[in-house]
């Protein structure tokens, strides 16, 4: 019976093989001399789906590999692609309201009649239109063009042959075909995510002081503790862990990376899985970002790569001095220019279309508001740099990744296209090397430059954040050009902190300067980020296991896999212990509240003193431990330790928990008081009251929050009255563990924590989510042979109908 099976899936499998082949020319199914036009007749595509509905898209070329992934993220996820491709197209006000909130995946912008007049803005202007039609390498390259002229083709041919069935856009009217266009800006959305797309609100709200009083404004080092805020990458909604680890530290020399980053759950700004492949030229596997043509993360046969949420400040602002006669027109080494007004109309579901001026000048728009007001005076204003704005170019970084044969070819593809707006990139290949480098895209802000043209705000937000504030009113304050930079007035590559062939190479969102703590890296310019500051507890944790894992040798994707569900609570081991000695010290065992209501914590000193220091689905103290620590890590730093910060030492400080400090009693009787107020007993298992509720049945899961220091990162919603952590916002979303053997196919162990689909009525809607409730992974298919032998395989020939 076995051997039956067996042959009857390798003749199915035969039949998937023939099917992709025979759908080739032969120069291309031979894999010698790639046709690089699109088909003259429709797209097509063939999809072959293996377990938990992962799909491997076999194309002749770019336009047709670009109709495959269309097709394929519209049959899992057609509502959230639909209602981001309406955000672009600033028609959110049209269908649900103006004052409504987005889900925040392509912008900031707190109302969708605010996302509306930027992104209306931005269509009516042709900046994307503009951005396609610069030559490559500063603009998009052919292939890239053609995918997503193919995305929105498999898109719109899925829309045609298929019916909805998820309840979130079921007989939806929002539902509509795309162009090529829609998925370019969306791509452009997704650029400039950190830096115009922070800054909407300021944007579309900002008018001269004829048309709106203007805003009460703050003093320097309000805004320094504004924009540090507003800047830092922790307790974001995105993060991210990433370690690359050398062939010196491996069982058999061979490099190895475990990839976790931490993105929402929920809306547009999730991954989806699949294999690209176009036979002779590509072939890839991991995750991309909805809406978009190219992997993002994963691997092929002979690298893998991740990347994190980076602490470069990918814009700045420029303090214009105004015409004391037109405050819309400001003042450049003493001549005049005027803005440029952009009035944008946008149709209101219901009422009168509302119409804006936005104002823009050589640096970008006019704000009032980024963290902090700006207030638009009539003798100063403030415009946004953003040099993603001008950036189109994260598609053909990404494909050069995507077809890289080890580090120094992921290197050259930084280098070459410098397509990464926001991220760091780690990397591990098949030779052992390991890799990293915070190549972004930034403005050239160098400290030499930050000093000298500052001002009185930006010698406050600088030094703070990383957010320089110019003097907008001198030509000598431009940021200027590198010479190995494709776009002018950004740092080129070469000016990028960058680490190679170190034993580990580790990033946890902190900057780059303890990439490996045997090695720190210096030397680089403040808007990069810091060096010899306090580093996150999540980077502390993270550096302590893989330097452990690094001095132990040997290791394989195993290791790798035990490290990201290790759960391991660094902050637990830093004051648990402490904690639970001093609570069993109080007289009567009372603590005093933050209402000042005495409260009985006898019990938590005992549950605190044999908590397991994890946060497993299983471990007893945790919830206590996460509740109390969410509130005692309010308090300052310098009160909360008793040895603080060394930078000689920054692993292992600061340290000491000093229980003196009047907030940590507090914290402690505030968690008590709470659990209990809920019915929740203090040692509870931590599954039983944080889960996640799928097609009505509860999945526990494991994990912690930022503050805790946990790699495995979990930020749950809290609701007490429902038993606790019911849904989770973040966290832990395409994991991939990868390494590689003697044979020609890669090793790796991937999971997408939220799984495939969000429509609940598909069978990937909570699979692979159940899969990470049990700490279990997916076997990834990469090679011929293992796509043939999954037991769930599925072939979809996809076309269009002409």
């Amino acid at each position: 019976m076995r051997l039956r099976n067996r042959l009857r899936l390798l003749g199915v499998a035969g039949i998937a093989l023939f099917t992709v082949s025979a759908s080739l020319p032969p120069a291309t199914a031979s894999g010698a001399g790639q046709e690089r036009h699109p088909s003259g007749g429709g797209l097509s595509a063939v999809i072959r789906y293996t377990e938990y509905g992962i799909p491997h898209i076999v194309a002749k070329d770019y336009a047709q590999l670009g109709f495959g992934t269309g097709w394929a993220q519209a049959a899992d996820q057609v509502c959230t692609l639909a209602d981001g491709f309406l955000t672009v197209r600033g028609e959110r006000s049209k269908f649900f309201g103006p004052d409504a909130a987005p889900d925040f995946s392509l912008s900031s912008a707190a109302t969708n009649l605010s996302s509306d007049l930027y992104f209306r803005g931005v269509r009516e202007s042709g900046t994307v239109e503009r951005l396609l039609k610069v030559p490559a390498p500063a603009g998009p390259s052919r292939d890239v063009k053609e995918t997503m002229r193919g995305f929105a083709a498999g898109y719109n041919a899925w829309l045609a042959q298929n019916r909805i069935t998820d309840p979130a856009c079921r007989g939806a009217s929002w539902v509509r075909p795309v162009t090529a266009l829609d998925v370019a800006a969306r791509g452009f959305a997704i650029s400039v995510l950190g830096g115009q797309g922070r800054g909407i609100d300021g944007i579309t709200a900002a008018q001269p002081p004829t048309v709106a009083p203007p805003a009460a404004g703050v003093t320097p080092k309000e805004a320094a503790a504004a924009a540090e805020r507003l800047l830092s990458t922790q307790n974001a909604d995105m993060g991210s862990n990433a370690v690359a680890f050398h062939g010196s530290t491996t069982a058999n020399g061979r490099g190895l990376l475990l990839g976790n980053p931490h993105y929402p759950w929920q809306g547009g700004r999730r991954f989806w899985m699949s294999q690209q492949t176009i036979p002779g030229e590509l072939n890839v596997s991991g995750s991309s970002l909805l809406g978009t043509t190219t992997i993002s993360i994963g691997h092929n046969a002979d690298v893998a790569w991740s990347h994190t949420v980076a602490t470069g400040v990918p814009l700045n602002l420029h303090q214009l001095t105004l015409d004391p006669a037109d405050p819309t027109a400001y003042l450049v080494d003493g001549k005049r220019e005027r803005m440029t007004k952009r009035t944008v109309s946008v149709p209101v579901k219901g009422a009168a279309p509302v119409t804006r001026t936005q104002w823009w000048t050589r640096y970008g728009p006019v704000v009032t508001a980024f963290g902090a007001a700006l207030p638009w005076t009539s003798t100063t204003a403030y415009a946004l740099n953003d040099p993603n704005a001008k950036n189109l170019r994260g598609s053909d970084t990404a494909l050069g990744f995507s077809k890289a044969r080890g580090t120094a070819e992921i290197e050259r593809s930084l280098h070459r296209r410098q397509g990464l707006p926001w991220v760091n990139t780690i990397a591990a290949d098949r030779a052992g090397n390991s890799f990293f480098s915070q190549s972004q895209v930034l403005p050239r802000i160098t400290d030499e430059l930050a000093e000298r043209c500052s001002t009185p705000l930006g010698r406050a937000t600088y030094p703070a954040s990383g957010l320089a504030v110019l003097d907008g009113s001198r030509t000598d304050c431009a940021l200027g050009s590198d010479r190995d930079a494709v776009q002018p007035g950004v740092f080129g590559p070469g000016r990028a902190p960058t680490l190679k062939n170190r034993p580990y190479v580790e990033n946890s969102n902190d900057s780059a300067w303890l990439t490996n703590a045997d090695r720190p890296l210096t030397g680089y310019e403040r808007v990069f980020g810091t060096v010899a500051t306090p580093r996150s507890m999540r980077t502390r944790g993270a550096i302590e296991d893989v330097a452990s894992m690094a001095d132990k040798g040997r290791l394989w994707v195993s290791d790798l896999q035990r490290q990201q569900f290790a759960n391991r609570a660094p902050a637990g081991d830093l004051a648990a212990s402490d904690v639970a000695k001093w609570c069993a010290a109080l007289p009567g065992g009372t603590a005093v509240g933050t209402d000042g209501t005495p409260v009985d914590v006898s019990k938590a000193c005992r549950v605190l003193r044999r908590w397991d220091r994890s946060v497993d689905s299983d471990s007893r103290g945790a919830l206590l431990f996460d509740r109390f620590w969410r509130k005692a890590s309010a308090v300052p730093a310098a009160e909360l330790w008793k040895t603080p910060f060394d930078p000689a030492d920054p692993v292992r400080t600061p340290r000491g928990l000093n229980t003196a400090a009047p907030g940590v009693g507090r914290a402690l009787a505030d968690a008590v008081a709470e659990l209990r107020a809920a019915d929740i007993a203090l040692d509870a298992r931590l599954g039983k009251h944080q889960f996640v509720v799928r097609n009505g049945k509860r999945l526990p899961v494991g994990g912690g929050t930022e503050s805790l220091g946990i790699w495995n990162k979990t930020e749950p919603v809290w609701n007490a009255a429902e038993g606790g952590y019911t849904e989770v916002s973040s966290g832990s979303s395409y994991i991939q563990a990868v390494g590689w053997d003697d044979g020609r196919c890669p090793v790796a162990r991937t999971l997408l924590t939220y799984s495939q689909s969000e429509n609940p009525k598909s069978p990937h809607f909570s699979d692979q989510t159940r899969l990470y409730a049990g700490e279990r992974w997916v076997t990834s298919r990469f090679c011929e042979k293992d796509i043939a032998r999954s037991p769930d395989l599925r072939v979809v020939a996809v076309h269009e109908r002409r």
